[in-house]
């Protein structure tokens, strides 16, 4: 690929215009002009819709800035990166959670690996598991921590625990007083619901489906923890693993077993041709402590 043609790309829609971008990089405006073009070509994208001698980024050119960010990024620390090895104290640890459980436990366990190595440069993100092709098949972390098993042919996934499915509800709620939440129970009820297609709404609309259960209304956010904040603070209920109800302020919400029950699985994710990394090993172990910790007889279980 030509690198600078995407800095010409990334520039431009930057700037909000060619010669913004020209100036930029101290270029003329039909040297940009043509990089852009080779750079379309190349990819076989239309990356910019042209009106009135402006260009306005179309969906695709969009979505191809989003990673073309995370590219430029990485390009940006190779000097750097360059400099480390040299001085030979490049170590680095590349973390991605997914959002349910990134407070409840991957927080602490990467607080605490950073104390145990304070030589350690260590990074983590959250994506969602929607992402995670993207993230596997780019090498972009040394390891996840999200929903086991894996299907994606890269990915291999090492379970470290399990927990139910819990209804979680505003105190006060009138099925707060039952010891279990049916599914049918919730058939009259407001559900907060991630958008279709993402993993947790998956597996939920699945077992509404077996159990012939619609609920009455739906609010859907595309995050898995502000929907747990959507019902602290009285928008409705939702359906969440034990784990990550852990995170919330227990003088707002509580939570009852969901029946039938389901157990969902959590563990490190990691690319299948990865070498052995003491750090990560490290890490893997400090996550299955704080799994451990967190572990609730009949409700989170170290595996």
């Amino acid at each position: 690929m030509n690198i600078r043609a995407l800095q010409a790309f990334s520039a431009v829609v930057t700037e909000g215009s060619v010669s913004g971008a020209a100036r930029a990089m101290h270029l003329s405006q039909p040297a940009v002009s043509r990089l852009i073009g080779i750079l379309e070509t190349e990819l076989r994208l239309t990356l910019f819709r042209r009106e009135r001698q402006r260009l306005h980024l179309t969906e695709e050119g969009a979505t191809f800035h989003r990673e073309a960010r995370r590219i430029l990024a990485g390009l940006a620390e190779v000097p750097r990166i360059a400099d480390e090895i040299r001085a030979r104290r490049l170590r680095r640890l590349r973390m991605v959670t997914m959002p349910r459980t990134a407070l409840s436990v991957v927080a602490p366990a990467v607080a605490q690996f950073s104390r145990d190595h304070p030589d350690v440069e260590v990074s983590l993100d959250i994506r969602s598991h929607r992402d995670l092709e993207t993230w596997i098949n780019g090498r972009e972390y040394d390891l996840g921590f999200g929903n086991v098993p894996i299907s994606h042919w890269a990915a291999v996934g090492t379970p470290l625990g399990r927990t139910k499915l819990e209804v979680l509800m505003p105190h006060g709620h009138p099925l707060a007083r039952r010891d279990t939440v049916a599914l049918t129970d919730l058939a009259g009820e407001t559900l907060v619901q991630q958008f279709p297609g993402m993993l947790l709404r998956r597996q939920i609309d699945a077992l509404m489906a077996a159990e012939d259960v619609t609920p009455a209304r739906e609010v859907l956010t595309g995050s898995s923890q502000l929907a747990q904040h959507l019902v602290a603070n009285g928008a409705g209920l939702t359906i969440i693993d034990r784990l990550s109800v852990l995170a919330l302020d227990p003088r707002l919400v509580v939570s009852r077993p969901l029946h039938p029950t389901r157990w969902v699985t959590f563990g490190v994710i990691r690319h299948r041709d990865d070498d052995p990394d003491p750090l990560v090993d490290a890490l893997t172990a400090l996550l299955r402590r704080r799994l451990a910790a967190c572990a609730e007889p009949g409700s989170i279980e170290v595996v």
